[in-house]
């Protein structure tokens, strides 16, 4: 949808959903997001939670509050329009080369290149070569090969050629679609039966692991929240109540009366994981039923009032489908 009505603001928001998350899954969200807020201006006057819901399920919180950073320095210091200049692009919050690089050319249609892996996987392979791609200096050079050969006037064009080229042809883990590659031709990584080996990237670093206790904390037909520090993982995100390690039924039932929570029934949920970038959690889980509500941080909230005002981290969407299940 994103192509279809390629504005500048368009662009943005779109290149910063499809960071982390599939064209397919994107989609619904993208269409969703601009529905509700259809300019730089609307996006600047949101509330919080209003984005972060809008947000929900996309992860990586961090970037539509900067993309609201970004929409403020643009309302108040450009009229409200995106400016088309790359290295001017660069200054705004949360905007980096690529993201600066696909507004410029695919808005704009500015000679600008944007490069990201699926770019730097396809230029690995037609080049034939065994540059780590992971070194920010490959990343610069792709930019100026590209920059180099973008044909005049078709900027906007190129860029997203490419990037459906890296996207939906040059797969990568060595399965690409070559006899479909309208590359194939020029590819030497093609030529030298090589295709599997590249591109060359050194291996992720190990996520640390974090163990957790989630608690579906229900009374009255109100689930329990709660909110997340300021600063950190998840910064200012709503979730569900939880405490380090992983806590034994006793151990449970001594942390709640603790914090003043009176529970009726106490029942086990299975174990969950999710996996950050840099980190895993590992995370057991209890159904509680409360007579007595205790942790005056807690904010007690209805089924609707869940699906429609609070935004809470994917982190605990197994234990969050369980508590839709038991507020039913």
């Amino acid at each position: 949808p994103w192509r279809e009505d390629p504005t500048p603001y368009h662009v943005w928001v779109s290149e910063i959903m499809l960071q982390q998350t599939r064209v397919e899954a994107v989609k619904a969200y993208y269409s969703r997001f601009i529905k509700e807020l259809p300019n730089v201006g609307a996006l600047a006057e949101a509330d919080e939670d209003k984005l972060l819901k809008l947000w929900e399920g996309l992860g990586y919180y961090s970037r539509v509050r900067y993309m609201q950073k970004a929409a403020k320095i643009i309302q108040n210091e450009y009229g409200g329009e995106i400016p088309s200049e790359f290295e001017v692009l660069l200054k705004l919050p949360g905007i980096g080369r690529y993201t600066a690089g696909a507004i410029s050319s695919i808005a704009f249609g500015k000679p600008e290149s944007a490069v990201d892996g699926n770019v730097l996987r396809v230029l690995a392979r037609i080049c034939g070569s065994f540059a780590d791609v992971s070194l920010p200096q490959m990343k610069k050079e792709a930019e100026l090969i590209l920059r180099d050969i973008i044909p005049e006037g078709r900027a906007s064009s190129f860029t997203q050629a490419l990037m459906e080229l890296g996207a939906i042809v040059c797969l990568p883990n060595g399965t690409p679609l070559c006899k479909q590659c309208p590359l194939a031709a020029f590819c030497e990584a093609q030529k030298r039966e090589i295709v599997d080996q590249l591109p060359v990237k050194k291996p992720p670093l190990k996520r640390k692991k974090e163990q957790k206790t989630v608690f579906v904390l229900i009374c009255n037909g109100r689930l329990a929240l709660s909110k997340r520090e300021k600063k950190g993982l998840l910064a200012g995100m709503w979730e569900l109540p939880n405490a380090e390690g992983k806590l034994s039924e006793q151990e449970v039932q001594n942390y709640l009366f603790s914090g003043g929570v009176e529970a009726d029934n106490l029942e086990p949920l299975s174990d969950a994981k999710h996996i950050f970038s840099h980190v895993e959690w590992d995370m057991a889980g209890y159904y509680v039923s409360v007579i007595q509500q205790g942790f005056a941080q807690f904010e007690w909230v209805s089924l609707e009032e869940l699906e429609q005002d609070y935004a809470i981290a994917s982190a605990f969407s197994a234990y969050l489908k369980i508590a839709k299940e038991k507020l039913l």
